[in-house]
């Protein structure tokens, strides 16, 4: 499988919603969860310097909210947002439309939930004909859900790879890494990761 080429990506942030854990809830792992929310935050700053078209998706945003505000407030100007009824991205006709406007045929998986709406997005998307990849640090479910979601994506021949493979794949060169850390030194790192 070659490197992502980020001509050819498109980056979908999957229902990362501020109700979607509401507070309370016993399963989650906030540190984890947040840790999640800051590299897809950075992910997508770093898709909108590079100019790699950006997709979120709000699943029943009337319960669940809308997609947090680290994130929201990262989102280039011309990311589209919207609601998703169905668990998997590709069968939601909306979202399909979307994602084939951008002309791109790989799409970037980030968001919540890695065992379902992640997965199953991956899924379709790769029984569709599209290259997926699923950034393995930026997704998340509770407990052991994660895991068994990555094993799935797995057992399909779905590629995962961490925000920090995804964002060497699309500048590929030391040159190109140093001008883009030279013009965006916020981003230098993924948060959680040490160089």
């Amino acid at each position: 499988m070659p490197l992502l080429d980020r001509d050819d990506c498109t980056l979908v942030i999957i229902d990362v919603q501020s109700d979607f854990y509401p507070p309370g809830r016993v399963d989650v792992d906030r540190e984890r969860f947040d840790a999640m929310v800051r590299r897809v935050a950075w992910l997508t700053a770093v898709a909108d310097r590079l100019a790699v078209p950006v997709v979120v998706t709000e699943e029943d945003p009337a319960t669940s909210g809308h997609t947090v505000a680290p994130i929201r407030e990262a989102l280039p100007a011309g990311a589209v947002t919207l609601p998703k009824n169905a668990f998997a991205v590709w069968d939601n006709p909306a979202i399909a439309a979307a994602l084939d406007a951008t002309g791109r045929s790989t799409m970037v998986l980030v968001g919540i939930e890695t065992d379902i709406c992640v997965a199953h997005s991956a899924i379709q998307l790769h029984h569709a004909g599209k290259r997926v990849a699923v950034v393995d640090d930026a997704t998340y479910s509770p407990g052991p859900a994660h895991e068994r979601g990555l094993r799935r994506l797995a057992g399909r021949g779905i590629e995962t790879l961490s925000a920090k493979e995804v964002f060497y794949d699309w500048v590929r060169t030391i040159e190109r890494a140093n001008t883009f850390h030279d013009a965006h030194g916020e981003l230098t790192v993924p948060p959680g990761v040490r160089l």
